[in-house]
C-alpha cells in the first residue's frame, strides 16, 4: 500500500466516523520523516477516542500497523504514526489553538 493509498484509507475513516475538516497534506517535500498529515476534529474527547480507534484499526485491518501513538489519555490531540503517514485527531479547540495546517505551509514558504 503506497502511502497515498494510506492516507487515503485514514481519511475515508475519519469521515466515516463523522470527524470534521478532514485535511490530508503532503508534505514528503518538506520532510524525511513522513509523507502525509491526514488531521481532523472531533467534537468531544470521546469522539477523538473514536475516531483514532477506527483509524488505527482500519490502517491494521489493511497491513499498516501503528508505530507510536500519544495523547490517547487526555484525547485533546492524538497522534497516530504509520510512519509514512501520521494522522492528527484533535478537539475542535486545540486544532484550532495549534493550527498545524498553517504552521506546515508557513514553515517552508
Amino acid at each position: 500500500m503506497t502511502s497515498k493509498e494510506m492516507a487515503e484509507l485514514a481519511a475515508a475513516t475519519m469521515d466515516d466516523r463523522k470527524a470534521k475538516s478532514i485535511e490530508t497534506m503532503d508534505i514528503s517535500a518538506r520532510t524525511a520523516e513522513t509523507d502525509y498529515f491526514v488531521i481532523c476534529s472531533g467534537t468531544s474527547s470521546t469522539h477523538v477516542k473514536a475516531i483514532a480507534d477506527e483509524v488505527e484499526f482500519k490502517l491494521k485491518e489493511a497491513g499498516v500497523p501503528i508505530k507510536h501513538s500519544e495523547g490517547y489519555d487526555s484525547a485533546t490531540w492524538i497522534l497516530l504514526d504509520f510512519g509514512d503517514i501520521v494522522c492528527h485527531v484533535f478537539r475542535e479547540e486545540e486544532r484550532e489553538f495549534y493550527n498545524l495546517e498553517r504552521l506546515w505551509s508557513k514553515m517552508y514558504d
